[in-house]
């Protein structure tokens, strides 16, 4: 089967939660002597669950090979390259398995900072992220993606000065970043224009889109500027994500002043406040009920934004990473709906009525009880680097 008569990939980044157990790296501290091996140890079996749920995207975390480039821990330094033979089998069985493999350097990876250590480390840390990938002898589809970063005070000057990151990085790292739009800071437009000065491939994320899209660019022509950023049979992928609408929940503490006047019978509720439940009078925490921020990820993506957004996007060849909270679960519930909703679009995924079975289980596990991940995720704009 040829790319271009390859079914659309939907992925998930990182963390597993329709299968217990799972793990995407070894979290263990320093003292424990963490090491990258036992990362792909944990990841072969991570894997093993795409393979059986059919999922064939995965943006593997940036934290599997603890501590590589600690500049205090040399004892963790040479742990990629001790680790080749690992590299190279997990990648073969990724290839086997024809599933396609990222990573998202963290907020912190910024090829843009004023200090220059600080982008020198980043550049380490990209050169290390890099190394895996080519350890593990995949082609150009597998990317590391980043974002331009911190504004510092001087929009014009910090998106010129990614470009001075990029022209530092080497070979293999230019070969295999690709820049993204982000939500609060840099618009597609913005990253075009370095696109232009450099040729770096890029990103196209869909609610970042309509979050930060100050020049008013129209989304199918922006779309499609994005894609003709990758070469020939390098198959093009984008983000999807649905913002979340629910309340917040904020966690306050309670002054010992409104302490005393709630125990007094004299606290007074400010103005607009709402609360999740009534405060105790000896209570040192609130619940502060606020409105929506739209750059959050929502737990599960809307089938009908994403069918719309795909029918927007007929004709266009690309993977899709889906950013929903609920990670994995968010893709075995989005099946289903697609092709219930959509069918022309579940199609395009390669997902037919001969799947209804299958995906009718996948929905009955998930209506049995699922959670979603309370960590921020690495694309959600208020949590980039500040700037």
């Amino acid at each position: 089967m040829t790319r271009s008569d390859r079914p659309l990939r939907l992925g998930f980044p990182v963390k597993v939660m329709g299968r217990p157990g799972l793990k995407s790296q070894d979290t263990r501290r320093w003292q424990k002597n963490p090491h990258l091996k036992c990362s792909l140890e944990l990841l072969d079996q991570v894997l093993d669950y795409l393979r059986s749920e059919k999922l064939d995207m995965y943006r593997l975390s940036s934290d599997i090979a603890p501590y590589a480039t600690h500049p205090d821990m040399p004892q963790f330094h040479s742990m990629v390259a001790d680790s080749d033979a690992e590299l190279r089998a997990f990648g073969a069985k990724a290839k086997a398995y024809d599933i396609r493999l990222s990573f998202h350097p963290s907020q912190y990876v910024l090829l843009n900072a004023p200090n220059p250590d600080l982008t020198a480390k980043s550049i380490w840390d990209l050169s290390s992220q890099a190394e895996m990938l080519d350890r593990m002898e995949l082609d150009d589809e597998a990317v590391m993606i980043t974002h331009v970063g911190g504004v510092y005070d001087d929009h014009e000057a910090s998106r010129a000065r990614w470009i001075e990151g990029w022209e530092q990085c080497p070979d293999h790292v230019r070969r295999r970043l690709v820049l993204e739009n982000d939500d609060i800071r840099f618009s597609a437009a913005d990253v075009l224009w370095i696109h232009e000065r450099t040729g770096v491939r890029l990103i196209f994320d869909y609610q970042h889109f309509w979050c930060l899209n100050p020049e008013r660019l129209d989304m199918r022509e922006t779309l499609e500027r994005f894609l003709a950023t990758w070469p020939a049979g390098v198959r093009p992928k984008i983000h999807f994500s649905s913002p979340r609408t629910e309340l917040r929940e904020i966690k306050q503490k309670i002054t010992p002043k409104a302490r005393a006047a709630a125990k007094a019978g004299t606290a007074r509720a400010k103005k607009g406040e709402l609360l999740k439940a009534p405060v105790k009078a000896t209570a040192r925490i609130k619940t502060v009920l606020r409105p929506p921020i739209w750059t959050g990820h929502a737990d599960f993506t809307n089938p009908f934004e994403f069918a719309t957004f795909m029918r927007m996007a007929e004709g266009l060849e690309f993977d899709v990473m889906m950013e929903g909270k609920s990670k994995d679960l968010s893709l075995l519930r989005l099946r289903p709906d697609l092709l219930r909703f959509a069918p022309d679009v579940a199609a395009r995924f390669g997902i037919t009525d001969r799947d209804a079975e299958a995906l009718a289980a996948d929905e009955a596990r998930l209506d049995r009880g699922v959670d979603a991940d309370a960590a921020a995720d690495v694309d959600e704009g208020a949590n980039a680097a500040a700037g």
